[in-house]
């Protein structure tokens, strides 16, 4: 049941790129945005086997990671949300499903401005839409999408496993803390908007701007905005 009535609420929410019902704000044509990559980073329990990193391998890891972002803030992800209750034994639950994926090598992203400064390189990025992502881009700035943000929070590192081992786990941790905003962001935005706890939502959610990391009580934590189209509340009542 959850398939057929996310698969209607994809239909119904990109419907809406032929057809603009609602006031949008304006589109760049460009987004930009800023990345901040540490030359000695120091995951949990293992060092990056890049340690201490070269200007030009955190400069990639820059582009790298605002490739997701920019993904993130164009095409978001479709959600579904089990809010949970203890008091019932019911876990908490967050799902996300990228909507789309900008590729590596995109000739849209470049960078424009380095900077090494407190064992950083600060990057700036910019990436220029096409005409079907800023059609895709102008969705997330209707009169129906609501605004929320919070802080998640994710571990230091990942042991190494797979055929990437510890190449990708720099980036992992990246997305785990930014994940965890997202469901935050959207049980602080339910709390504002529901009388009552629903049990599960479904959506869709994207980021609105890059997030800022810090490292908090042993954590990578997130500081995210996003802009979130809620497609569907099922109370407990229904259960």
């Amino acid at each position: 049941m959850r398939r057929i009535s996310l698969a209607i609420g994809i239909v119904c929410f990109f419907s809406g790129l032929s057809l603009p019902l609602f006031p949008q704000e304006h589109v760049p044509e460009t987004l930009r945005g800023e990345v901040r990559i540490e030359l000695e980073p120091m995951y949990g329990g293992y060092v990056d086997e890049h340690y201490p990193l070269d200007t030009d391998t955190a400069s990639r890891r820059a582009l790298e990671e605002a490739v997701m972002f920019y993904s993130a803030m164009i095409y978001g992800w479709s959600f579904h949300y089990d809010i949970g209750e203890k008091a019932r034994g019911i876990a908490e639950e967050f799902e996300l499903e990228p909507l789309g994926i900008i590729p590596w090598g995109d000739p849209g992203l470049r960078a424009t401005d380095v900077e090494l400064k407190n064992e950083q390189v600060q990057l700036w990025t910019e990436y220029r839409l096409t005409e079907a992502q800023k059609r895709r881009l102008s969705m997330w700035r209707t009169g129906k999408v609501r605004s929320t943000q919070a802080v998640g929070f994710g571990p230091l590192g990942f042991p190494g496993t797979g055929d990437q081992g510890q190449k990708s786990d720099w980036l992992s941790v990246r997305k785990k803390s930014l994940e965890d905003a997202a469901r935050a962001s959207m049980r602080a935005l339910l709390r504002l908007s529901e009388r009552n706890r629903p049990k599960e939502v479904n959506g869709f959610i994207s980021l609105a701007s890059f997030p800022r990391y810090f490292m908090d009580s042993g954590q990578w934590a997130a500081s995210a905005r996003f802009k979130v189209e809620i497609t569907e509340i099922i109370p407990f009542a229904a259960y």
